[in-house]
């Protein structure tokens, strides 16, 4: 009885231990002569992340991906084993920048792969993902700079942001929610800004209460 009374205190506490730290994701890129040339991303499982474009970036972007984004790029994690097996294709392609994908758990030793292009159907799946969360970022960041900077400048960088989301590449609308608000009701920006800000809060919001 004792036995097995012990061996089900330590299937809770693993269970315990898994979902307090279920891993996380790292994904990095390096492509010298590109914009950017440098970009990180690190990825929790509770949709938390952070988004760098120097390893020693002291002012990262964070956002936050829905449940089911995150779930969709965490299965895909799991279908690549999490990365224990490579993934490069091994055929002479043009460089398009070295990849890593690494998983990271408490108490576990990361595993990682390298690859400048691959075939394998779910590390190109999840490769889109990352890709379209740098995108995003890029977009945050013109839109930050052009309200700061360049007033007369912010309707061309929402035109860009309305492509990406007609596109269906546009993740974490949160966190462009703040800005799209104070466009929107600042008559300072021209009327047209005002609009499409507003009409793409209402298109975000829309979104987000669909989930």
């Amino acid at each position: 009885m004792k036995t097995w009374i012990s061996g089900l205190a330590l299937a809770f506490f693993t269970l315990q231990l898994a979902v307090a730290d279920p891993g996380k994701i790292v994904y990095i890129k390096t492509f010298p002569g590109s914009v950017p040339a440098f970009s990180s991303i690190v990825l929790e499982a509770s949709g938390e992340g952070v988004y760098k474009e120097a390893v020693d970036d002291d002012a990262p972007a964070k956002f936050h991906l829905s449940a089911e984004d995150t779930r969709a790029i965490f299965d895909l994690a799991q279908k690549l084993e999490y990365f224990k097996r490579p993934l490069e294709s091994g055929l002479k392609v043009a460089k398009m920048g070295e990849k890593t994908f690494r998983w990271e758990e408490a108490g576990k030793p990361p595993t990682e792969t390298k690859f400048n292009y691959t075939l394998d159907e779910n590390g190109r799946l999840l490769l889109d993902w990352f890709e379209r969360i740098v995108e995003s970022e890029l977009h945050y960041f013109a839109m930050e700079r052009s309200i700061k900077f360049d007033k007369l400048g912010i309707d061309r960088a929402l035109i860009n942001l309305n492509v990406t989301w007609d596109r269906k590449r546009l993740v974490a609308v949160d966190q462009f929610l703040p800005m799209l608000d104070r466009i929107a009701k600042n008559e300072s920006f021209l009327h047209m800004a005002r609009e499409r800000a507003a009409q793409l809060a209402a298109a975000f919001r829309e979104k987000k209460g669909a989930e």
